[in-house]
Parts: C-alpha cells; sequence; structure tokens
C-alpha cells in the first residue's frame, strides 16, 4: 500500500492542485502572520459543499481587506459591522466577529497563534491532541471572560476534543500549519509533524474504511486517532503525508465507496476491493 499511497502522493500533492480546496485562500498571501489568520479561518469554515465554502471564503476575506492580520489587529465596532451580514450554514457574522475579537487579544499578548498554542505543547507527548485540547480551553477561558458566556456557533468554530469530536477542521489547520511540502505551508516550526491527527471528514473516512484502516461505524476523535496510527504504521514520522492525495478522491475524483469504471486506473483499486464488499454492507 506504501508504493500506491506514494505514487498519489506524487500525483496530487503539487500546488497546481490546491484548487479548490480552501487551502488556496492562505496562499493569496505572503506575509506568514497573513497566512496563519486566513488558514485558521479557511480551515474552521471547511465544511458543506465546495462551491459554497469558496463562496463564504471569498466574501469573508473581501471584507478583512489585503491584510487577515492587521484586520484582527485593528478590529473594533466598525469592522464588526462590516461582518453583520456574513453566513456560511451555520456560523454567522457575529461567530466570526467573536473570533477575531478574541485573536485580537492572544495576538496582543502573545503575537502570533503558534506562540499561543505551544503554550500547551510538549514534544514527547505521543500525539498532538492534549495540546489541541488545550489551546481550545484556553480560547474559551478568555472568551467567556471577556463575555461571561460562550454561544453555540462560537462553540462550533471550535470543535473541542475533549467532547470527541474528530476534530476535522483543528486538525486540517495544523496539517496546513506543521507540514512542509508543496501543499502544505510548514509556518509552525515547533511542533512535530509525527505527532498530528489525520483530518477525517465523510470523504476520508469512507475511503479509509474501504482500505481497511478501521472499522468503527462514527467518525470520532478515536477513529481519527485509529487512522492515524495505520498511516504510522506506513509513515511513522509523517503519519499526515496522504491527507492531501487521498482528499482529493473522495473530493474531486467523486469516490463515494461504489464501483466504477474508473476504478482499475486507481492506484488503490486493489486494496478497495477487498473491503468494497464488506463496506457496502455496513457502510
Amino acid at each position: 500500500m506504501k508504493t500506491a499511497l506514494d505514487g498519489l502522493y506524487i500525483r496530487y500533492n503539487r500546488r497546481e492542485r490546491v484548487y479548490p480546496d480552501p487551502l488556496q485562500f492562505v496562499y493569496r498571501y505572503s506575509r506568514p502572520a497573513d497566512m496563519e489568520i486566513a488558514g485558521f479561518l479557511a480551515s474552521a469554515l471547511a465544511y458543506g459543499r465546495v462551491r459554497q465554502i469558496e463562496k463564504s471564503l471569498t466574501y469573508l476575506f473581501k471584507c478583512m481587506g489585503e491584510s487577515p492580520f492587521e484586520f484582527v489587529l485593528q478590529f473594533d465596532r466598525k469592522k464588526r459591522r462590516r461582518l453583520k451580514d456574513f453566513r456560511h450554514r451555520f456560523t454567522s457574522g457575529k461567530d466570526i466577529a467573536d473570533l477575531l475579537t478574541l485573536f485580537q487579544v492572544v495576538l496582543d499578548r502573545y503575537e502570533s497563534l503558534e506562540k499561543f498554542f505551544i503554550l500547551g505543547y510538549h514534544p514527547n507527548q505521543k500525539n498532538i491532541v492534549p495540546a489541541l485540547s488545550r489551546f481550545c480551553d484556553r480560547l474559551f477561558q478568555i472568551h467567556a471572560e471577556r463575555d461571561g458566556w460562550v454561544s453555540r456557533g462560537f462553540k462550533f468554530l471550535l470543535a473541542d476534543p475533549r467532547a470527541g469530536s474528530a476534530c476535522k477542521r483543528l486538525n486540517l489547520f495544523l496539517r496546513w500549519m506543521v507540514r512542509d511540502d508543496a501543499v502544505d505551508t510548514g509556518l509552525w516550526k515547533s511542533i512535530k509533524k509525527s505527532q498530528l491527527i489525520v483530518p477525517v471528514d465523510v470523504h476520508m473516512g469512507r475511503l479509509c474504511k474501504l482500505l481497511g484502516l478501521y472499522s468503527r461505524k462514527t467518525l470520532s476523535l478515536s477513529t481519527a486517532i485509529k487512522i492515524t496510527k495505520s498511516f504510522a504504521e506506513i509513515e511513522p514520522d509523517d503519519p499526515v503525508k496522504y491527507d492531501f492525495a487521498l482528499s482529493r478522491i473522495g473530493i474531486v475524483e467523486n469516490c463515494d465507496g461504489r464501483y466504477r469504471s474508473q476504478c482499475e486506473s486507481c492506484d488503490l483499486c486493489e486494496f478497495c476491493g477487498q473491503n468494497r464488499m464488506t463496506f457496502a454492507k455496513t457502510g
């Protein structure tokens, strides 16, 4: 399977393949501080249909002007009003404004999201989950201290690992920031890529189940950890290496788990074929 996965990596992990992934919005900026903020927002809204995600992010970054970082640093009531008409499925302009208000505090105190994140990070832990939990805990704490409560919409933007969520969007953000290749930015130098967790959504979950990497019925954090461990057996130092390439199969190639004539030309066909009947019975 490693040979097949490496073939997919070579084919798909190219900068020109990024579109229509939300990661495209990060590369609209060259300043690391802008890319970090753009990355968090783009990953936070990476749910729903691809075209709707693109439309929502286009609108949001237009509201923020040339520099997302400067927009956050100077965020005030006037800038909050710019976001009042924003809506992306479950996320309102108020939710985004609350998040940016929180980031303003974080940047004022710690200069960057990376420096804030590593306050709860330990390089000797087996994965990034404890640090991610501390990151969310500290953000919720700062938000509650300022506003006294945390809204449902704001909670959705920060899917706390302690609740058992697969945390696809937060893990996606970390992949973008930590890994360094033609696709991922590698902006964060303080975290080991061997500790990252695979960002698991419906597409990734379906494909990994077809490949026999897990057998659970639900997509939870424990499922994401199980999938990551399976990839770690193939690529111990970089278990999230194949995430972008595999997600292209689900999103771009429209793989839905059912056999099609195109399957014969897919590098993974022989591995999926072994589990397709089981998948058809269990979903």
